[in-house]
């Protein structure tokens, strides 16, 4: 169960020993780290249709710092150039793609009182959580009665993602397969399965313990169930790198199709912890707000007054596609991955570098691999779960990449949907092609007393327009992991 040993990184808690006057492990906040820069320039843009985009991206002019230094260059083969042709997600806000994004840009909180269970004894009562799901068309009456939340998101975020592809079940069967993979990984697994797999045994004994425990339980049954439903033999794993796992998923899978390993990928995360055994186990943690007197203005990242993050969950899953077969088969693109990277703090399970040093350089490796220099980022989808320390070291780190943030803007979604965990990175990158597309950020909300650290634009409370050139998307999780992926207007 290592994956339930993750969870969010800069989530601002720190593991201390056994301290006198305790009976057990005390987890302490701590308190932050340092600043960022200016305001970001507004420029129209009209809503991008369905079809492929057709319009070059403005590139900024690189400054020279020395006369040889010349701007990094992108892929151009088709065969290893990665774009987004398909989108599925599961939210708190519904299965729709467009509403998920519509609700978001209005600034609506999707965070509430917790109702699946009681939690009336929890000292946090709230959290992202999903009602009225239905799997309908998607997992059939007795599998869906069987499995775990985490895989029915799973399932159904995921065959979204292919129908919105063009990839629907006909149309699959003509394809070869075996070119086609699945890379869907969560942070914590199949956990209601594994919750009631453990109560089984302690209260009934082993006999009563189902067969579906182990399997409904492991992390990787999310892209092994996906695949057996739609036939999909290329690539297949699942990646569990706690609230890094959906960006780490996105990297690899970007990699398998440059690689030649597979022309088409769906990957993202999945997660559903909104149960007592993950819910109680971050309260433990000290890691959540406990704003249950209002909980829809809990999860304000950056704010002065932010005390811990909100509990969210879901699955957010992109079709990624060599430019090659998307050609080929005349499908519409959304957007265009340039790259991505994966690092480790190397540091603590929980409290990220001081120096920031771990974030930095993925930032800055993210772009070497996507050809773009830092002058042409200018939207940062920021992981911001509204943590003492983790909200100023992604700032802080930021800063550190991008000299002038003067035409940045950055906003935090977990401000309205709570931290889906393993999911986090897959809404979060739905949202950032949203925002390529629909030329509008959506706003970070709860932003009433901004920490004067954090001088990046931030969206405070109301939508903004924003033409993106390159955009980022950054997860981070306990262990270190650091993960961030590269999205841009697709130009032929």
């Amino acid at each position: 169960m290592a994956g339930i040993a993750a969870g969010i990184s800069s989530s601002g808690v720190l593991l201390r020993a056994r301290e006198s006057g305790s009976n057990g492990a005390s987890l302490v906040q701590y308190s932050g780290l340092r600043p960022s820069e200016n305001m970001p320039i507004v420029s129209t843009r009209p809503s991008a249709s369905w079809l492929i985009s057709t319009r070059a991206p403005k590139c900024r002019i690189i400054k020279a710092q020395a006369s040889t230094i010349s701007a990094p260059t992108r892929e151009t083969d088709p065969r290893k150039r990665v774009v987004i042709t398909g989108m599925g997600l599961v939210s708190v806000f519904g299965n729709d793609i467009d509403t998920f994004y519509n609700k978001l840009l209005e600034g609506e909180s999707g965070i509430s009182l917790i109702d699946r269970f009681d939690a009336s004894n929890f000292s946090v009562r709230f959290a992202g959580q999903i009602r009225d799901f239905s799997s309908k068309g998607y997992i059939d009456g007795k599998n869906d009665r069987r499995l775990d939340d985490s895989w029915r998101y799973c399932l159904v975020g995921g065959k979204r993602a292919l129908e919105d592809a063009n990839l629907g079940t006909e149309v699959l069967e003509k394809m070869d397969r075996t070119k086609i993979g699945v890379l869907v990984g969560t942070g914590m697994g199949g956990l209601t399965a594994f919750s009631t797999g453990v109560e089984a045994l302690i209260q009934k004994g082993y006999k009563k313990i189902t067969p579906f425990f182990i399997p409904y339980s492991i992390t990787n049954m999310g892209s092994a169930l996906l695949a057996i439903d739609t036939g999909l033999m290329g690539p297949n794993y699942s990646i569990s790198t706690a609230c890094a796992t959906a960006n780490y998923c996105f990297f690899s899978a970007a990699n398998h199709i440059r690689k030649g390993e597979a022309e088409i990928m769906v990957a993202g995360g999945t997660e559903a912890a909104v149960t007592p055994t993950g819910v109680a186990g971050f309260i433990a943690c000290r890691a959540l707000s406990q704003r249950n007197d209002e909980p829809q203005a809990a999860s304000r990242p950056w704010d002065k007054d932010r005390e811990g993050f909100v509990m969210g969950e879901g699955a957010g899953v992109l079709v990624m596609e060599s430019l090659e077969s998307a050609m080929k088969r005349g499908t519409k693109i959304y957007a265009e991955y340039l790259g991505g990277a994966i690092t480790c703090d190397a540091h603590h399970m929980t409290d990220p570098r001081s120096d920031g040093l771990g974030v930095s350089s993925c930032i800055k490796k993210s772009l070497e691999d996507a050809g773009v220099s830092p002058e042409e980022v200018n939207y940062v989808n920021a992981h911001a779960t509204s943590t003492l320390a983790g909200d100023l070291a992604e700032v802080n780190a930021i800063k550190k990449v991008f000299k002038d943030t003067s035409e940045i803007k950055m906003n935090g979604t977990k401000s309205m949907i709570g931290h889906g965990l393993g999911a986090a990175g897959g809404l979060e990158a739905i949202a950032t092609i949203k925002a390529i597309n629909t030329g509008w950020l959506h706003p970070t909300i709860n932003q009433n007393n901004l920490e004067p650290d954090v001088t990046i634009d931030t969206v405070p409370n109301v939508k903004k327009k924003h033409e993106v050139n390159v955009a980022i998307s950054n997860s981070f999780g306990f262990g270190g992991h650091n993960s961030v992926v590269v999205f841009a207007p697709f130009t032929p």
